[in-house]
This record gives structure tokens, C-alpha cells and sequence, in this order.
């Protein structure tokens, strides 16, 4: 296995843990971590700087194994949505970073993207589950899931990912390949 792998498959163990942490600090109101979604930051930043494959890994596992671990967040009807969410999340930042020119700004573009295209997925998968339950899930529940109740946590993620993400590409750590 390549040293760059090996460095991926650590970064993403990573970013992984900080995906199953996070959520212990805003454990105890349940409202903050819907706010500053906790989770979203390590899955964004993993496909970012350890690739598409690693990012849709880690984001698709993460709220499974923290169900496992801490039966949180509930699998049905949250879990399975916010799994297939994070790894969009994942997949895209990582595809578009690769894909599109290595300027700075274009990492805020990525970002925007990735973060549009996780929440109309997350609200596909909000639909099928909750319908599936007999439960409906309307424009309005979409609107104030993914974009009223999670503003704090979009603008944290406009702010922190791409600070990140520069410092990385500043650092031996991320090679742009």
C-alpha cells in the first residue's frame, strides 16, 4: 500500500472518531447539535482532504456506528437519512475538489455544492422513510430541517471548511492529485 494511502486511511480514521466526538459536546441539548450539525464538519473535511472514496465511507458509517455505540442519533427516522446525507457529502466535496481548479475560492463553490446536494438528498431519504411509515414529509419540514434549524451549523461550515481545508493544502498533508 502507497505511504499516500496509508496517510488517507489515518486521516480518515480521523475524521471518522471526530465524527463520533463531536456530537458528545452538544450531547446534552439535542437542539444546539441539530443547530451546529457536529458531524457534518469531519465528513466534509474528509472527502476534502483524504478523497470521494474516504469521505462517502466515513460519512455513510459515522451516524451508524454512533447508533451502535450511543443509540443516537435513532436509526429510523434519522439515522438512515443523515447516513446517506454524509456520504453525498463526502462523495461530492471529494469529487468536485479533485475535478475542479485548485484556486482557493473554488474550495467554497465545492463546499456550497456539496452542501446543497447532501441536503436534497437528505430530504429524498426523509420522504422515502418517513412515507414508508405511513408519516408525511412536506416542503416545509424539508425547509426547516435543512435550512432554518441548520443555519448556524451552515454558516460554522462556510467559515471552518475551507479555513481548513487551506491549511491543509499549505501542510505536507493534502496532495493534490
Amino acid at each position: 500500500m502507497k505511504r499516500q494511502n496509508i496517510q488517507k486511511l489515518a486521516l480518515s480514521g480521523m475524521f471518522l472518531a471526530l465524527a463520533l466526538v463531536l456530537p458528545l459536546l452538544t450531547g446534552q441539548i439535542p437542539q444546539i447539535g441539530q443547530m451546529l450539525l457536529p458531524m457534518h464538519l469531519p465528513v466534509l473535511l474528509c472527502g476534502f482532504i483524504c478523497g470521494s472514496p474516504y469521505g462517502m465511507a466515513v460519512g455513510f458509517v459515522s451516524p451508524l456506528i454512533r447508533y451502535l455505540f450511543f443509540h443516537l442519533p435513532p436509526i429510523i427516522p434519522t439515522g438512515i437519512p443523515m447516513a446517506i446525507e454524509l456520504a453525498v457529502y463526502g462523495l461530492v466535496a471529494g469529487l468536485l475538489f479533485k475535478a475542479l481548479p485548485k484556486k482557493n475560492i473554488f474550495i467554497y463553490i465545492e463546499l456550497i455544492i456539496s452542501m446543497i446536494t447532501g441536503r436534497i438528498v437528505w430530504g429524498i431519504a426523509m420522504l422515502s422513510v418517513m412515507s414508508m411509515g405511513g408519516n408525511t414529509f412536506g416542503f416545509k419540514a424539508f425547509w426547516a430541517g435543512a435550512v432554518v434549524n441548520a443555519l448556524p451549523g451552515i454558516i460554522l461550515q462556510i467559515i471552518l471548511v475551507p479555513l481548513i481545508v487551506i491549511a491543509f493544502k499549505k501542510s505536507s498533508l493534502l496532495t493534490e492529485d
